[in-house]
């Protein structure tokens, strides 16, 4: 499991405030734990440690990362790809991914038509399943660590 240390969340804040206090250290200030989360509170927009802390999240779960290897299905078609693009939403539950896929992908339901695509963006939970779905109630897409 990984976690980005670039999304905001309490485990962020402390990571922040470590550093904060070492390099406080290394100046000859030295600053208490409490203090440096109170200072990086401020500095993120919150009141204080106590409203950040109780508004964050305590840890954000990244599925995929940029320049990672994924495969799974898109309508229903397998594929094997590189993650081009990934941004966490705002709810902290869903992220947009950009996909390349090795092969292009032909999504037509017909074999006497070929609609190949090569580069898709789809939001995705933090299952890896799409919110959208095809009419038979499929998601659009799936997608799994290679």
């Amino acid at each position: 499991m990984s976690y980005s240390l670039d999304t905001l969340s309490i485990q962020t804040l402390k990571s922040e405030a470590k550093a904060l206090r070492d390099e406080r250290a290394r100046a000859g200030t030295p600053l208490g734990q409490g203090q440096a989360l109170e200072e990086i509170s401020r500095k993120h927009g919150y009141r204080d440690w106590n409203t950040a802390s109780a508004s964050l999240p305590e840890r954000v779960h990244i599925p995929v990362q940029v320049g990672q290897r994924v495969t799974g299905t898109y309508l229903g078609r397998p594929f094997a790809g590189l993650v081009l693009g990934m941004q966490l939403l705002a709810d902290m539950r869903h992220y947009e991914v950009t996909v390349k896929f090795d092969k292009p992908v032909n999504v037509s339901k017909f074999d006497s038509m070929v609609h190949n695509r090569q580069r898709v963006r789809a939001t995705l939970g933090i299952d890896g399943v799409s919110l959208s779905r095809t009419s038979d109630g499929e998601p659009h897409m799936r997608i799994r660590r290679a």
